[in-house]
């Protein structure tokens, strides 16, 4: 696209009958400057490469395109965008709010006017975890009942992809946290158990004080 567009700059600036100041300067800048955009897309496309070829013996790849709507280059780009560590987060809606998929309420005062898409984070993540649930829409079942509840609640198409998108990064953070495989219908989640809290009177507690005064005895 880049190239078209010089192409037709340097073709435009041929046409021209009328000399403007800079007009030969151009000519041999823009294509060299459209050869140089070339060169720099095809390195990247070539690092990109390069990177989903080191990454395709990664476990965690493996765990990631288990899940419906995640392909491998997809899953590429999570892992290049979280740095391929998942304990870098302390649950999943910090790994939400990393990427910029967290609904953020707005509030006026003590009012509360319902929420609104959160702005900034990872544009990677945000753009990763969006197109995957826009592509499991038409590969899952249960993605696809999710997405028509929300579209029947009143909202648009791309606010119910996005909160399909926060919902999948749910069992896609408990994946990555512990190496499993997606389960279709599965809770995919990690729970801890914390026993009770006891309160427990110390072996030596001190007595409660008696009160050791004598009665005054009242003369007649």
């Amino acid at each position: 696209k880049g190239t078209a567009i010089t192409d037709a700059v340097a073709d435009a600036i041929a046409e021209q009958t009328v000399t403007v100041p800079g007009t030969r300067a151009a000519e041999s800048l823009i294509p060299q400057l459209a050869s140089d955009i070339r060169r720099l897309r095809d390195r990247r496309t070539d690092i990109s490469r390069q990177v989903e070829e080191l990454l395709a013996d990664a476990p965690l790849l493996t765990v990631l395109t288990s899940m419906p709507g995640i392909a491998a280059r997809t899953a590429s780009q999570i892992l290049l965008a979280i740095g391929g560590d998942i304990s870098r987060f302390k649950d999943a809606a910090h790994l939400a709010a990393y990427a910029g998929i967290a609904p953020v309420t707005r509030q006026s005062g003590t009012s509360i006017h319902g929420e609104r898409p959160a702005r900034g984070g990872n544009k990677r993540l945000k753009n990763a975890l969006f197109q995957t649930a826009f592509v499991a829409i038409r590969l899952d079942p249960e993605s696809r009942a999710y997405y028509d509840r929300k579209r029947a609640e009143g909202k648009r198409h791309n606010a119910a992809v996005m909160c399909l998108a926060r919902r999948r990064c749910n069992v896609i953070y408990s994946m990555l946290r512990n190496g499993t495989l997606y389960q279709p219908g599965g809770t995919h989640t990690t729970t801890t158990t914390t026993p009770p809290r006891t309160e427990t009177t110390p072996a030596h507690a001190p007595r409660p004080r008696q009160d050791t005064t004598h009665p005054r005895i009242k003369r007649t």
